[in-house]
């Protein structure tokens, strides 16, 4: 290595020395303290499962469709501590994990599901009124960033392909000095620029707000009381926790990565670990020179990306590019921490933005994502309809997740809406194949993706047959 590059090397180094290994989201000395857990049994007319956005959302829209119900939401440790409390805070209006993996699986029925992605957003957004949630909610907008010619050019490929498919509007194509505007970092060579269909969010604020609600409206929240099965009985479906049991006309199944309930689905999703970084505060100077005047989201179009913000005290939070899946799916603790990974990502924030040296992280995390096969959630239900389950976010549940809660909803009530007739909705991604297959394939595909990144983006021969299969991934 040459010195230059070492010396370099162990500047970024120094940024990490007074890291903590915890979410900046959730080291907050306003974070509530949890409800207590369910000592003996219960019943309800509804049962949520999960105390992540898809459960709380679940039980808050439960309540608001039926005050009468009675409703009753179980989370196994404390509402939002896993990837509710973890995430980039980015809330997207895309159900689809973005526009392009939307028209290429759905492409019948891509502008009805732009349409409720749309509507979704807006629906938070007024909850985030209704309820007072304290969540730092920003409807900025993101910016796709590009970082090397292959990019800037498929950038704009695929702008005029939103121009011809009729789905460009609020979608603006920024050149590199127009893209530098907005944010000035010396890699940016374009953007796309979305004005309104991503908002920026404090996670965990969300999740501890959609908990005050759902109590407000008369759920009862039992916290660190884990469903540990899930079985029919008379009154419908019965639940045993580790001191009681909750029977339940019917049951909604929020767990996302945590083994599933109902176990024909747990095959349908893997766990794939992401890491992030959050700076200390930026001076005024420091903000100035990055010049980042409207807090926009954005991400870099390579394969292996980045994903950043500025959060509300002006931070920003730098995460990405290493998505780590552990053989056998296993989730475990000491995966939540990755050192390697963060003395990676702290020598890519500062090669994009160089006038920031000297700045040091304060905090640095990581957890598991659902990730299923096409990218986007699945749902269905169990035991003759008693049972509904929503999973497979693939990191992008911030919004996803409430739609979900719908989608779970309308299941359990028998009902034929909009949201149920979708394709997207009746069926379901393939399933992964057992190990060591899932290994090898996820392994094999991370690597050509690393690959294209550095080939002008070409895709090898296996990301072509994943392309024909429906499980290519190209960002």
């Amino acid at each position: 290595m040459a010195p230059s590059a070492m010396t370099r090397g162990n500047q970024w180094t120094k940024s990490l020395a007074d890291v903590q290994p915890v979410s900046y989201w959730l080291d907050d000395p306003g974070k509530p303290r949890p409800e207590p857990a369910l000592t003996g049994s219960d019943t309800c007319d509804l049962l949520v499962v999960g105390g992540g956005y898809s459960g709380l959302w679940t039980a808050l829209i439960a309540k608001e469709r039926d005050p009468d119900r009675d409703v009753v939401l179980v989370e196994g440790r404390e509402v939002g501590w896993a990837a509710s409390g973890r995430n980039g805070g980015f809330c997207a209006a895309s159900l689809t994990h973005g526009l392009s993996n939307g028209l290429t699986r759905w492409p019948d029925e891509i502008r009805k599901l732009e349409e409720l992605g749309a509507r979704n957003l807006d629906e938070i957004e007024a909850a985030v009124a209704r309820y007072a949630l304290d969540c730092d909610f920003e409807r900025t907008g993101e910016i796709d960033v590009a970082t090397e010619p292959h990019q800037a050019a498929e950038l704009r490929d695929w702008h005029q392909e939103l121009e011809r498919e009729g789905l460009a509007e609020g979608v603006e194509l920024l050149d590199a000095e127009a893209v530098r505007e907005q944010v000035a970092s010396p890699t940016f060579l374009a953007g796309l620029y979305d004005r309104r269909g991503v908002a920026m969010l404090h996670p965990a604020k969300l999740a501890w707000g959609l908990k005050r609600a759902c109590l407000r409206l008369g759920v009862r929240v039992y916290e660190n009381t884990p469903a540990l099965d899930l079985k029919p009985s008379a009154a419908g479906m019965a639940v045993r926790t580790p001191y009681g049991a909750i029977g339940a006309r019917k049951v909604a199944l929020g767990t996302n990565i945590f083994p599933n309930l109902v176990k024909r689905v747990r095959s349908y999703t893997v766990p794939v670990y992401d890491y992030a970084l959050m700076t200390e505060p930026l001076s005024e100077d420091q903000l100035a020179s990055i010049g980042w005047k409207n807090r926009q989201g954005l991400g870099d179009s390579a394969n292996q990306f980045h994903y950043f913000r500025l959060s509300a005290d002006n931070r920003i939070l730098w995460g990405g590019y290493d998505a780590v899946y552990p053989y056998g799916g296993r989730l475990r603790a000491e995966y939540d921490d990755r050192p390697e990974t963060y003395a990676k990502l702290a020598g890519h924030f500062f090669t994009c933005f160089p006038q920031l040296e000297g700045v040091r992280f304060s905090h640095a995390w990581g957890g598991a994502i659902d990730t299923c096969s096409r990218f986007s959630a699945f749902f269905g239900t169990a035991h003759q309809g008693k049972v509904a389950y929503a999973a497979g976010y693939t990191g992008l549940g911030v919004g996803a997740t409430r739609f979900g809660a719908d989608v779970m909803l309308d299941l359990l009530a028998g009902e034929r809406t909009e949201r149920t007739e979708l394709e997207m909705v009746r069926k379901k991604p393939l399933p992964f194949p057992p190990e060591p297959f899932a290994w090898t394939g996820i392994a094999l595909t991370k690597w050509s993706l690393a690959r294209a990144d550095t080939h002008g983006g070409r895709r090898n021969l296996w990301l072509k047959t994943m392309d024909r299969l429906g499980l290519g991934f190209d960002s």
